[in-house]
């Protein structure tokens, strides 16, 4: 499969690894000094954009247009995704998007949520979150974080949404942390005066991200449509 890496910094870089590791060509390496429209994207068979969240449906649409399969790691951005569905749909082309690509943090998402489910009628715990991630991180609380508060908010019926500072008794506490070289630590409490309970993800490195990401581009290749990550890890485990 030839792939093009729209952003090519560290995770651009580590995907690059785990994709030539797995037999693929890196086709295209965009980054600021590298405009799309210098790219030939006709030798590329699909994409994967880690970029900012300002560009990315800028970047979706560019890829529908020629009907080039695009893989997103960008966050932030979910806002515009009603338009850019509409976009790539119309293209009949395909987008899988996605907060978060590490299998094990795809696991942990399950994790949670069957958490929330049990502990939604025992209302002497409150609940909080906890992201820690790199100082290049541009989105606080992080995609992945986010993820999990929505999973946790429609399951749980005392909590109507969340707060980074000043949460109100129907918040959920968020706090986030920028620390460098830390790939990224997710952690959900649930407290009592009796006791706590804890579940937390940390990743080592970006490998497992990098993965994911190409797994992502190895399952949109030559399909059509919308996809997120569960898509692709009903397909592969």
């Amino acid at each position: 499969m030839k792939i093009a890496l729209l952003g090519y910094g560290k995770m651009g870089k580590a995907i690059e690894t785990i994709a030539l590791e797995r037999g693929h060509e890196i086709v295209a390496r965009i980054n600021s000094q590298v405009s799309l429209e210098e790219v030939n994207w006709s030798e590329a068979d699909v994409c994967i954009e880690f970029t900012r969240p300002e560009l990315a449906p800028k970047h979706i649409a560019y890829c529908a247009q020629m009907q080039l399969p695009i893989v997103v790691g960008t966050t932030a951005w979910q806002d515009a995704l009603p338009e850019v569905t509409e976009v790539v749909k119309k293209a009949e082309s395909a987008l899988l998007y996605a907060s978060n690509f590490s299998v094990g943090v795809n696991l942990f998402f399950e994790l949670n949520r069957q958490l929330a489910q049990l502990m939604k009628a025992h209302s002497e715990y409150q609940i909080q979150v906890s992201e820690t991630h790199h100082v290049q991180k541009l989105d606080a609380p992080s995609g992945t974080a986010v993820s999990m508060l929505q999973d946790i908010l429609a399951i749980h019926p005392d909590y109507k949404g969340w707060s980074l500072q000043n949460a109100a008794p129907d918040q959920i506490p968020v706090q986030a942390h920028r620390i460098p070289d830390v790939p990224g630590t997710h952690e959900i409490t649930y407290s009592s005066e009796i006791d706590s309970i804890r579940i937390e993800h940390v990743a080592h490195n970006r490998k497992g991200f990098a993965l994911g990401a190409v797994l992502a581009a190895e399952f949109i290749y030559q399909r059509k449509g919308i996809f997120t990550m569960s898509d692709v890890l009903k397909n592969t485990l």
